[in-house]
Formats: C-alpha cells, structure tokens, sequence
C-alpha cells in the first residue's frame, strides 16, 4: 500500500514541477518584452520569483524524495536497469534546466535583459523533450 500512496504523490509533485518548468519561460519571455522598470517588469519579476519559490522549488525537491522513495521500495537502486538509468540522466537534465533557469529569473530580478524572445521561446521546448523521454522510459521500458 505505501508505494501506491508513494506513487501518487510523487505523480503529483511531477505535474507541479512540470507545469512550472513549461510556464516559467513563457513568463520570460513576456516579461523580455516589457521595459525594464516598468509596473509590468515589476509584476513579472514577483510572478517568476512566486512560481519558482513556492511551486518549482518545493515540487522539485518532494519529486526527487518521492522518487526515490519509488525506487528504494522496488529494488531499482540495487538493481539497476538501462531505462532507469536513463530516467535519471533526464531527470537530472529536468534539474539542471531549473537552476538554469534561476540565473535567468536572478538576472531579470536586477533589470538586466539577457537573451533574446526567440531565446526563451526556443528553450521552453527542453522540459517537453525530457518528459517525453522520462515518461516513455518509466512507463514502457522499452530498453
């Protein structure tokens, strides 16, 4: 029974984690659009810093607690697999992304305009490519 309730809160805490991986560069791309200083520049810094203090942060971290609580009860770190390993690798890629994308919410924070629209819109398609690659590897199991 725990590893039910295991997997749906960690269930939970990936769609959380995921939808603040897929809207916090939208939000950067809108707020590259505004001037800096402006109220709207002002209204995007504290929308980037919310999301990613109170939802990304606390839904990366019960994820990967959750998910290796997964893993610890069905043996997967003792015996690893090929589709697990690459599970990892992506969601160590998903955590990278995140961090990466702190140092664009700290940069906007202080008014700096790094990279372009096109920039943010283009990197908004990372976390989509992992997931399809996680969710595939996790569900399917096809190596």
């Amino acid at each position: 029974m725990s590893y039910l309730w295991l997997k749906a809160f960690h269930l939970i805490a990936v769609m959380a984690w995921m939808a603040g991986l897929l809207y916090l560069p939208r939000l950067l791309v809108y707020h590259r659009g505004t001037p800096a200083g402006s109220p709207s520049s002002e209204t995007f810094k504290l929308m980037e810093r919310r999301l990613f203090r109170a939802i990304m942060l606390p839904a990366m971290i019960a994820s990967w607690l959750l998910g290796v609580g997964l893993a610890w009860e069905t043996d997967a770190l003792i015996e690893w697999q090929l589709w697990f390993m690459i599970k990892a690798v992506g969601v160590v890629g998903l955590t990278l992304y995140q961090f990466w994308l702190a140092g664009f919410v700290r940069r906007f924070a202080h008014d700096q305009r790094p990279r372009t629209v096109g920039f943010f819109r283009a990197i908004n398609e990372i976390p989509t490519a992992l997931m399809i690659i996680i969710v595939i590897v996790a569900v399917v199991k096809p190596i």
